[in-house]
């Protein structure tokens, strides 16, 4: 017996409302090409279906992580054609598991405290610029999983020009890692349930940090070894 996809039943107002998005963003995604067109009903209704929905999901998840729509617009592009609406949930599974943990709004108290040390002025205008801790009102935006990094870096006799510049590199590079990396991961659970996906990609996380954190020392300890050979 074959099972047929469901059909296209929703109107755009409805697609919306299931998203939690408004009918203008599903207008602007669609204009830029980001979501199919939808199938042209009686009275010339646009109707859309479970693909439509699953693909939106997708777009947002990718822009509560931080891409732009030059980003998203490329990521959908390398996506196999004809993905149905459980392949798309499969990716929107892998891109949240793999998702850093959101920024904490922390007292003045609460940052020193999970920073383990009180910070001057100067400490934070540092800790800014790296991206770790964005003052508002009150209150801090911390990023807690580089906080205590930033702290022990800002020990190091060396510049914030010298600290942002490593840290650009060493963003170029990882996001090349991960972009590698979850296309593996894609391609070797493709015919996997996505909650499946997403509990298989929640526990690898730790494991490849580890493997990233490892070849990294490694290939660091080289480096310098060969810097102070030459030296």
């Amino acid at each position: 017996m074959t099972i047929e996809s469901e059909e296209p039943a929703l109107t755009v107002d409805e697609l919306a409302a299931r998203a939690g998005v408004t009918v203008r963003t599903v207008r602007f995604y669609s204009t830029r090409g980001l979501l199919p067109p939808p199938v042209i009903g009686p009275r010339r209704v646009g109707r859309y279906g479970p693909e439509h929905l699953a693909r939106l999901e997708l777009i947002e998840e990718l822009q509560r992580q931080g891409m732009t729509l030059a980003a998203i617009e490329r990521y959908l592009g390398q996506l196999p054609p004809g993905l149905d609406a459980q392949d798309l949930a499969i990716h929107r599974a892998v891109v949240a598991s793999w998702a850093p943990d959101p920024p904490e709004a922390l007292s003045q108290e609460e940052l020193y405290r999970l920073a383990g040390r009180e910070l001057t002025d100067e400490d934070v205008r540092r800790l800014t610029a790296m991206g770790v801790v964005a003052p508002e009102d009150d209150a801090y935006r911390v990023d807690a999983g580089l906080l205590r990094l930033g702290v022990e870096l800002l020990d190091v006799p060396l510049s914030p020009e010298v600290v942002l510049a490593a840290r650009e590199v060493l963003l170029e590079h990882s996001r090349a890692a991960a972009h590698e990396l979850s296309r593996l991961l894609r391609e070797a659970v493709a015919e996997r349930a996505a909650q499946d996906v997403k509990s298989l990609s929640a526990h690898m996380r730790p494991l490849v940090v580890q493997a990233l954190l490892t070849t990294f020392q490694r290939s660091l300890r080289e480096e310098l070894r060969q810097w102070l050979t030459e030296s």
